[in-house]
């Protein structure tokens, strides 16, 4: 029946009001990201921080990666009064987006050469807020729409994401630079106006959800105080080990880059295990009933891996690969932007005015072409797609530079991973549980990213030993793995060995 459609009548999903709520959401998602990250880096450096400093401030993103450890507790824990009222997930959502508010007003008034400590604490707790946020907006949407839906739903959410990036980013650096911020001599007023600017952006997030329905969905909630409390004191314990093993991990000097990869690997490892000791010892000594914690932290795991079976690992695997190719060439795609010789003018204009447009355009056809032809094939094209636009990239770094081309090779790139990041989100979706869509969708972005973001941060040395353009046939190559995997997916779905 679907593909008797034509394509006018599959545009017409993006009017739906259900679609259009996740583009407002999606804005409110992709905000404050920047604001921790680049712009806020760009604000430091003016005022006249050391880079050693600046890089200690990407901690906050920390809570990014491991969202998944308290997403549970987002999924069982009603919020007293409010929660019914607005309903779990609008409640929640609520708190959250109106604690972020009132954060980057605090930060407004902050100046980092007077109150460094202050705006420490502010961006950390900014950056927990925001990546609670991420949980609850996935969920929501995940809950809110049927499933032939949820490829249109993401990438509504996706492009109303890219849009808020540039609004913190450029739009927020844009201000600045009116206001004067951009003179020799630094002025804190500029960058603390353009935090209550994005403050006031950011109230477009908690609009949408005073304006939307609470999705339905089967959930068991814990209303007892005592059960809450307990729980959360807990949490507490087993998350101070998280953060104390990972924090202080030996930092041993490895020189092959290997070594310390695997290094990594062991410090997450022996982190979520004390997370998980610390959980049993708490049981142990009856600080909570293992019933409590089996039911909030364990039972969405054992429900995945129940549910898939041995496919669950190839799941994983599909999870774990399909973004390398995008997210550790994305890394150095700047720097080699200016060491081809392209000025900051040119690269802001065709990364960011052709980059959103090209990314809004494939992230549209990206939700067109899953609800046609289904999810897992547009799966297949977007990894094809990822691979293939970087060695698209290593042609650029082969030839002068040249305006024409590099538009068309960031359209490409940002083309394909529109449509590619579409259908992935979707396929996450798909793979949630309803009783627990916060934890689950929570722990495989944090796998989508963990690997990736590990790989990334060795992408300079590889540039440094073997240039530009074997750098990006090297990420091409990455992708090889996600490409087979897809094949292999489409083949036991057509089986009926997954559903």
């Amino acid at each position: 029946m679907l593909a008797n459609m034509n394509w006018y009548k599959l545009l017409l999903i993006y009017k739906d009001i259900r679609v259009v709520r996740l583009l407002f959401l999606g804005m409110s998602s992709g905000l404050p990201i920047l604001l921790i990250f680049s712009t806020l880096s760009l604000w430091l450096k003016s005022a006249g921080l050391d880079r050693s400093t600046i890089t200690l401030f990407s901690w906050a993103g920390l809570a990014y990666a491991f969202k998944f450890l308290w997403a549970p507790l987002i999924d069982r824990i009603s919020i007293p009064y409010i929660s019914s009222y607005l309903g779990h997930r609008r409640s929640w959502l609520f708190i959250t987006q109106l604690i972020i508010i009132l954060i980057l007003i605090t930060i407004s008034f902050i100046d980092p050469v007077k109150n460094l400590l202050y705006l420490a604490v502010a961006i950390s707790l900014l950056g927990l807020s925001s990546a609670n946020q991420d949980i609850l907006i996935d969920a929501y949407r995940i809950e809110s729409a049927p499933p032939n839906m949820q490829n249109a739903m993401s990438a509504s959410y996706i492009i109303g994401y890219r849009i808020g990036m540039i609004l913190a980013g450029a739009g927020s650096l844009y201000f600045v630079s009116l206001a004067g911020g951009d003179q020799s001599n630094y002025i804190a007023k500029p960058w603390q106006t353009a935090y209550l600017l994005m403050a006031f952006f950011q109230c477009i997030g908690i609009v949408t959800v005073l304006l939307s329905p609470e999705p339905y969905a089967e959930r068991k909630l814990i209303f007892s105080s005592k059960q809450r409390l307990s729980l959360i004191f807990a949490f507490g314990i087993a998350l101070t080990g998280f953060i104390t093993v990972f924090t202080y991990f030996p930092n041993i000097n490895a020189q092959f880059q290997l070594y310390k990869y695997l290094l990594e690997l062991v410090k997450l490892i022996l982190s979520v295990f004390i997370f998980i000791l610390l959980f049993w010892i708490t049981v142990k000594i009856k600080i909570i009933s293992y019933k409590l914690i089996d039911e909030t932290f364990y039972a969405p795991f054992k429900n995945f891996i129940f549910k898939y079976g041995k496919f669950a690992v190839t799941l994983i695997a599909l999870i774990t690969c399909y973004r390398i190719a995008d997210v550790v060439m994305g890394v150095i795609a700047n720097l080699f932007y200016v060491d081809m010789g392209y000025s900051l003018k040119e690269i802001a204009a065709y990364s960011k005015v052709w980059g959103l447009l090209a990314t809004i355009i494939g992230g549209l056809i990206g939700g067109l072409v899953a609800f046609k032809i289904g999810v897992n094939v547009t799966l297949l094209i977007g990894a094809i797609l990822a691979a293939s636009s970087n060695l698209l990239f290593a042609f650029l770094s082969s030839i002068d530079p040249n305006a024409i081309i590099l538009i068309s090779v960031i359209t490409a790139d940002n083309l394909s991973a529109g449509l590619a990041s579409t259908a992935f989100v979707a396929f996450l979706g798909s793979l949630t549980n309803i009783k627990f869509t916060a934890t689950q969708f929570a722990l495989f972005t944090s796998i989508m990213l963990f690997i990736p973001k590990l790989l990334s941060g060795y992408a300079g040395s590889i540039v440094d030993n073997f240039g530009y353009q074997s750098f990006f046939v090297i990420t091409a190559i990455l992708g090889i793995p996600a490409i087979i995997i897809n094949i292999y997916l489409i083949k036991v779905t057509n089986k009926n060995v997954i559903k």
